[in-house]
């Protein structure tokens, strides 16, 4: 049997277990070069992939902001130390927080001007990756990966 582009990739000279396996470790090799690739993008503005998701997160929810919990509901990678990584964006500016009115023990983390500037600054560098995938993957078969990967999230939940 020919060996596949991923195990190329990976120098693996036995064929995988089975398709699952080796879909598994296509999913996990893309997904880090994907990563690298919006890190590389984020360099520039001086943030991490993680902090620029948290911006995003934040100008959805303008203006009222999100308590910190929620905002680690709904980043991409998950993070151990929300408030932590929200301590650093607070020491350079990009983000601000405050007790909730109502419920004292609650945390209101909400974007800065400084950070909406940033993350609007940052749109084009990120566009400039989706286009890149547009054009050479093209849209409906992004949209049928789209589909498939949320199969497999579904098959975890």
């Amino acid at each position: 049997m020919p060996s596949t582009r991923l195990q190329e990739e990976l120098k693996q000279t036995k064929p995988f277990k089975s398709p699952a396996q080796e879909a598994l470790l296509s999913i996990l090799v893309t997904a880090d070069r994907l990563g690298g690739a919006q890190e590389d993008a984020m360099k520039p503005f001086g943030v991490t992939a993680t902090q620029y998701n948290v911006l995003r997160i934040l100008r959805g929810a303008r203006p009222g902001g999100l308590p910190c919990g929620e905002i680690g509901c709904r980043m991409v990678s998950r993070v151990p130390d929300v408030t932590r990584l929200l301590d650093r964006m607070e020491q350079i500016g990009l983000v601000g927080r405050d007790r909730d009115r109502d419920d004292r023990r609650v945390v209101v983390a909400r974007l800065t001007a400084k950070g909406l500037g940033l993350v609007n600054r940052m749109d084009g560098a990120v566009d400039k990756l989706d286009h890149k995938l547009v054009e050479a993957i093209g849209a409906a078969k992004l949209t049928k990966l789209s589909r498939l990967l949320e199969e497999v999230r579904a098959l975890l939940d």
